[in-house]
């Protein structure tokens, strides 16, 4: 059996380098998009087992849109997405209640960066545990 694929879509390059070789600890084979139209590419290029994802990219909230859009299309939608995001740090704006939901974030969790390299393998394990378990 090959090694779980994980896709980090993040646009700040030294996020992406720490949370690629703390991946590669654990043997994960890693992908990286620096936007979501990256992403986008990559997700039709090969499907990964996770995606890691960040709100915040562009001018916006492009990893919104992002999870959106993947999840009305049936080739993606059951790849699990771990979204990180920075936001309240950045904007003082935190969610209330309850943060995962189906339409505002179709996510399977959300963490807050920055986060401890074991926190962040034990959410990946999770997600992949839940995965094969479909």
């Amino acid at each position: 059996m090959s090694a779980p694929t994980i896709l980090i879509i993040d646009d700040d390059p030294d996020f992406v380098e720490v949370t690629k070789a703390i991946l590669e600890t654990k043997q994960y084979k890693v992908q990286i998009a620096y936007d979501p139209d990256e992403g986008y590419a990559k997700l039709e290029e090969e499907i990964p087992d996770v995606i890691i994802l960040d709100i915040m990219m562009g001018r916006g909230a492009g990893g919104f849109i992002f999870a959106r859009k993947i999840r009305k299309d049936p080739q993606f939608d059951r790849v699990p997405i771990l979204m990180l995001t920075s936001m309240s740090e950045q904007t003082g704006f935190s969610f209330p209640g309850e943060r995962i939901h189906p339409k505002f974030l179709p996510v399977d969790d959300y963490v807050e960066k920055p986060i401890e390299p074991h926190i962040l393998l034990e959410k990946i394990e999770q997600q992949l545990a839940k995965k094969g378990g479909d």
